[in-house]
């Protein structure tokens, strides 16, 4: 059992100071920020600036809901006044899989376009995104899964996005799924940032409350690792901090009344702003696991993330304190007078009182005791090799964490706390 301990300690210990160091790189690498519009009618404003830039043809990537209900008019509106072709691929689906994503490819090259206008959510965003990579480095798309595995620039790409959860407007990634082997692909290019994005509030206020509660969270996860892992930096901590500010002061407001558009705009602001943050400094377990979750069950992104935050952020408190009571702080759930324990344990009442608040399930239906040992390998191995996080957990501690979301009729009683006591504490940051 010391032996044990011991390993995991050191192995813990080396993780930490490997991801550090890679930290510290990543600093120097430059990350494009796209131009902003902000406000209602917005898209077409950037529909009236994409006109202008003399594409031949502009493809404009969504899903059939959207096409639907109208959505896209005040974009295309502008595309046609201002003289543009566009054509629209409205076949984009919750976790776009590899063969969605190599349709659109067909499409862009059958209409003969030179760019992309990405309109919907996080699906429509992260498809466009692998579209424009493959286009110009053309090869299959688990050869361009990783960082920079496209020699050549992608096709440009515009962002209008419709929840205010992703942040794929400003990322440099996209996740894609691959149906065939059950897990996500996920894409890495600073060169897919879009260069201009329409933050317009007026196209997310038919938002179902479900889906408005779980984007929201999955901002707030954004936001909330980005400052508490160990690749974060003054500009990363200042754009988190403003986005748990503003989704503390606006999540609920946007639940209960979807039509409130200053409600809505701030979260779609606080989206961007967690987006730019995580850029910088990465995410950690709750992204993981979530993948997984996507991966294994296809549970929508935002929600896997909602039910696993509360969890990470409780194994994690012993190695963030200072960290959780800065952002009870900016979520006003706590004053500075007060101590950082305290403040540190608001927060985390904070974040289970937002997800009762919204309606967040408690535990994951699709969830089967017999895929939790699998499901905490993938996890921990993606956090391990990728993510930043502030304390390493084994994987026996992965699996009891994914096992407490186990759906009530199926779960199993293990010593949680007996297999926490085992998690490795010698790489904990100490965050200031």
């Amino acid at each position: 059992m010391i032996s044990d301990l011991m390993s995991d300690s050191m192995r813990a210990a080396g993780l930490g100071a490997l991801m550090k160091g890679a930290g510290k790189l990543t600093r120097f690498i430059p990350i494009p920020q796209p131009t902003l519009l902000v406000g209602p009618g917005s898209s077409g404003r950037l529909g009236q600036a994409v006109a202008g830039f003399g594409h031949s043809k502009i493809l404009i990537v969504t899903d059939s809901i959207i096409s639907k209900l109208g959505l896209l008019k005040d974009l295309t509106d502008a595309l046609t006044a201002g003289g543009a072709q566009y054509v629209v691929f409205d076949e984009i689906t919750p976790d776009a899989p590899i063969p969605l994503i190599e349709r659109g490819i067909a499409f862009y090259k059958e209409h003969d376009c030179d760019a992309i206008v990405a309109f919907g959510g996080g699906s429509s965003m992260d498809a466009s995104k692998a579209i424009a990579v493959s286009i110009s480095n053309p090869k299959p798309l688990r050869k361009l899964a990783g960082y920079l595995k496209g020699l050549h620039a992608p096709v440009k790409i515009y962002a209008v996005p419709t929840t205010a959860g992703t942040g794929s407007e400003v990322t440099v990634a996209a996740v894609i799924s691959d149906p065939e082997r059950q897990t996500k692909l996920v894409i890495v290019d600073p060169r897919m940032v879009p260069k201009m994005a329409a933050l317009d509030p007026s196209l997310m206020t038919g938002l179902p409350p479900h889906i408005t509660a779980a984007t929201g969270i999955d901002a707030l996860t954004h936001a909330i690792e980005a400052f508490v892992g160990n690749w974060c930096t003054p500009y990363s901590d200042g754009m988190a901090l403003s986005a748990v500010g503003l989704i503390f002061e606006n999540l609920r407001t946007a639940y209960r009344d979807g039509q409130n558009l200053e409600a809505r705009e701030k979260m779609a602001l606080a989206s961007t702003y967690a987006g730019f943050a995580f850029t910088r400094a990465n995410v950690g377990y709750v992204h993981a696991i979530a993948h997984q979750f996507g991966g294994k069950y296809h549970t929508p992104h935002g929600l896997a993330n909602a039910i696993m935050l509360p969890r990470v952020l409780k194994y994690s408190a012993p190695a963030i304190e200072k960290r959780l009571a800065l952002l009870a702080v900016r979520a006003r759930v706590g004053g500075e007078e007060e101590s950082t324990d305290v403040l540190a344990q608001k927060f985390l009442d904070a974040v289970d009182a937002l997800n009762r608040d919204l309606g967040i399930p408690t535990y994951l239906e699709a969830l089967k005791e017999a895929d939790i040992p699998a499901l905490a390998k993938a996890a921990c191995h993606e956090a391990h090799t990728g993510y930043p996080v502030p304390r390493y957990m084994t994987q026996e501690v992965c699996e009891d964490l994914i096992r407490q979301v186990l759906p009530p009729q199926s779960a199993v009683k293990k010593p949680v706390a007996k297999a926490a006591a085992k998690a490795p504490r010698t790489a904990a940051r100490k965050p200031g």
